[in-house]
């Protein structure tokens, strides 16, 4: 007799918890209008990490080569941490003979806007077959991009605006930067007619201070606003290996969307 209630209440609660599943699901359908934000498909096995007061996906190309270069991405804590003052590394790290590159994308799109980066390291040093990216990204054709590389030509210029695809005449515009300090700041602001770029030396008020390098796009390839994530990775240019076979890693102090 016993027994039989025992699967009667659990058969109840089964129940119960399956209600409030489907009320769940229901109350989060009502709450996704075109005014919510949308997030990343997340698969259990991505790991999250939280840097400037946002959730990003690490990236985990799971031992395939993926673009760009092709590489193989790896989303250890080896290549991808937050150190103990809220910085951020991205790393390319080799192990059992293949170098593994790093790159995390925020969550939520945050569409038009003002997308500043405050970085902590030389990204006018990187090796010369490493490319460092801040930038957004819908797809190949809908990408805003500030790239750091000398794309495995020393004599290149180290730095570069660009809206994809950067072959078109007048989508691109390549720099030297020298950062002086080790730090250096960068955005730039998306909207609907114009994408305006720029780098300064040293961590600064981007609304107060001169630019050093400045750039306003206003062609006909600015991305429409339709869910394009940040996004910031070190990758190798081509694949190919560090041209001094070291490890390459990169430091960004913090983001700011404006």
């Amino acid at each position: 007799m016993q027994i039989q209630k025992d699967k009667m209440y659990a058969m109840l609660r089964k129940g119960m918890f399956g209600l409030f599943v489907v009320l769940d699901l229901f109350a989060l359908k009502a709450c996704s209008g075109p005014e919510a934000p949308q997030e990343t498909p997340v698969q259990q096995s991505n790991r999250i990490i939280e840097f400037s007061g946002h959730k990003w996906l690490v990236r985990n190309s799971n031992n395939d080569k993926q673009g760009p270069g092709p590489n193989y991405f790896l989303d250890s804590e080896e290549n991808v941490w937050v150190d103990d003052e809220g910085r951020l590394h991205l790393k390319i790290i080799k192990k059992e003979g293949i170098w593994y590159c790093s790159g995390v994308t925020l969550l939520r799109s945050h569409g038009y806007n003002k997308y500043v980066m405050y970085a902590s390291s030389r990204l006018d040093q990187i090796d010369e077959n490493a490319v460092a990216g801040f930038f957004v990204y819908g797809n190949d054709t809908e990408e805003i991009d500030i790239e750091f590389s000398k794309w495995s030509k020393t004599e290149n210029e180290n730095s570069q605006f660009a809206v994809q695809p950067s072959s078109k005449v007048d989508n691109k515009f390549r720099f030297n930067m020298e950062s002086e300090n080790g730090l250096s700041t960068h955005f730039f602001d998306w909207k609907p007619d114009r994408i305006e770029f720029a780098s300064f030396n040293g961590h600064v008020d981007v609304n107060l201070e001169e630019p050093l390098n400045h750039w306003v796009y206003k062609g006909a390839d600015i991305p429409p606003d339709d869910e394009e994530r940040l996004k910031i990775n070190l990758w190798l240019f081509k694949g190919s290996s560090p041209s001094n076979n070291q490890e390459v890693e990169i430091i960004i102090d913090r983001i700011e969307i404006l």
